[in-house]
């Protein structure tokens, strides 16, 4: 047993964050995201929403600082009328963590999912919310 470290984070979860290097990205899904069939890694979060693994993940991985954007989002497709309101939640989170992000950069639907098929890993999380997924790209100490 390990000190400081919230039950969200699973060994596995602990290790795949471990082995991340510099530009790596991870992709935390929501439930209705395609993550068994896209990921090269899946970690499963199961009962857990994204908010509180964003959460748990930015007190050990740090934010990319040489990019304009290490926070992705899914953009909502054009002619639908949902107003994702997670994403104040995100900024929340991310701003309470000390991580600098300027904005989220966001990526259209089938564009969304091609890159999260390069992403180091997937985390499949029970979050509901629509437009919930999120892209993190890893930086530096």
């Amino acid at each position: 047993m390990l000190k400081n470290i919230p039950a969200i984070i699973s060994p596995e979860f602990m290790k795949i964050l471990m082995e991340m290097g510099h530009g790596d990205e991870i992709v935390l899904a929501d439930c209705n995201f395609p993550a068994a069939s896209i990921a090269t890694r899946l970690v499963r979060c199961d009962g857990h929403g994204i908010p509180e693994i964003l959460e748990a993940i930015l007190r050990f991985c740090p934010l990319d600082g040489y990019v304009d954007c290490p926070v992705a989002l899914m953009a909502v497709v054009p002619g639908d009328n949902t107003k994702p309101t997670i994403w104040e939640q995100y900024r929340k989170i991310i701003k309470t963590s000390g991580e600098k992000s300027s904005d989220f950069e966001f990526i259209e639907r089938f564009a969304f999912y091609e890159r999260a098929r390069k992403a180091y890993a997937v985390v499949a999380s029970s979050e509901k919310a629509l437009y919930a997924n999120i892209i993190l790209k890893k930086g530096i100490l």
